[in-house]
């Protein structure tokens, strides 16, 4: 009975302990939640710039705060400066045509009269264009339920990019306070690592950083360069709001759509206003630029990691698809290093049952 009292002793008292530390757990987690999602970022930020801190370390003969100050300052603008001239384009934009409607000074040109030949759609939308460059004021009515439904997903996605863009300003900040203490960080990341994973973990610990650094170049950077390019073709044939299109170019490459479905309706808009040269070479350009990520991805995907690149492939699409653009690293960073376990799961069975596989399939094979 005395052992048994010890027991039931000892076990309420571990059962109150472990209470009160997944409680503090918990509430710890409740008080940092709002800032997870910047936290990640900013932590995918300073490996992904980390190269970078270290080259621009070494020209600043070794001042590590100023470094770190100037690359969030660069983050900064690159993420606000285009921020504010993309909302500026279209807030003036949207008073232009307010302003347009009230007064009917806007006037659609009539539609070209080869668009009729257009296979299933040609007739219909030749129909309305011309319904629309006669009477816009009546025309708008009839579509006024959809023009509503689009208005309120705008407003709505204008919200939520405001918001966006807050947590990557958060994000940039955080960014450059771990590249200030990236030795204190990367000795506690390889610490936490080692205690984890044991004598393996310090790989881990770089399989992981080279992971979000591939990712990193082979997704964003790709994302950024195709959009990029993709934009300054809508600015060369003068694209009504082509910052805006270029944006949803960037957000449709980084989930792997690509840009097409974009560029489309810009390609059309152009064969039926601009003349055949110009849209010609716009088309060329278009499906230059919009290919591109073939050849990049390859070349930049899986670049300095030792895993095959359709496993950080799988892994950052099938995070994307579970948790939104966050996802794209840690649905990578967690596959490979599953792949990597299973490798080294299978590198650690013992010698005696490798040597009875390997005979029993000799075996089977003089038998056949």
């Amino acid at each position: 009975m005395t052992e048994e009292k010890v027991f039931v002793s000892n076990a309420l008292e571990a059962t109150i302990r472990i209470g009160i530390l997944v409680l503090l757990a918990a509430w710890c987690f409740e008080i940092v939640r709002p800032f997870v999602i910047p936290i990640a970022w900013g932590v995918i930020i300073a490996v992904g710039t980390y190269p970078a801190f270290l080259s621009l370390q070494r020209m600043l003969g070794g001042r590590r705060v100023l470094s770190a100050t100037l690359i969030t300052i660069l983050g900064l603008l690159l993420l606000v400066v285009p921020a504010v001239m993309l909302s500026g384009t279209l807030i003036y934009s949207a008073q232009d045509l307010a302003e347009g409607l009230q007064k009917g000074s806007i006037a659609v040109p009539p539609p070209a009269e080869k668009i009729k030949e257009w296979p299933i759609v040609g007739e219909a939308l030749h129909a309305f264009w011309a319904q629309a460059s006669e009477n816009l004021a009546a025309t708008l009515v009839k579509i006024a339920p959809q023009l509503k439904a689009i208005g309120s997903w705008l407003l709505s996605t204008a919200a939520g990019a405001g918001f966006a863009i807050l947590q990557f300003i958060i994000a940039i900040i955080i960014a450059g306070v771990l590249l200030a203490h990236a030795a204190a960080g990367g000795k506690a990341a390889y610490a936490i690592a080692r205690r984890l994973a044991g004598e393996r973990g310090a790989e881990f610990a770089r399989l992981a950083e080279s992971t979000v650094r591939s990712v990193t170049r082979g997704i964003l950077g790709v994302a950024l360069i195709q959009s990029t390019l993709i934009g300054l073709g809508f600015l060369a044939m003068g694209i009504p709001g082509a910052g805006l299109w270029a944006l949803l170019c960037l957000i449709l490459s980084v989930v792997q759509i690509g840009p097409f479905p974009v560029v489309l309706p810009v390609l059309i808009y152009v064969f039926s206003t601009a003349d055949t040269v110009p849209a010609v070479i716009f088309l060329i350009w278009s499906i230059a630029a919009g290919s591109i990520d073939n050849i990049l991805k390859p070349i930049l995907l899986g670049r300095g990691v030792e895993v095959p690149m359709a496993v950080i492939f799988i892994g950052a699409i099938g995070g994307f698809i579970s948790s939104g653009i966050i996802g794209l690293f840690v649905g990578a960073v967690v596959l490979v290093l599953g792949y990597k376990l299973f490798l080294a799961w299978l590198e650690n069975l013992p010698e005696n049952q490798v040597a009875s596989t390997v005979t029993g399939d000799a075996g089977e094979q003089e038998r056949v």
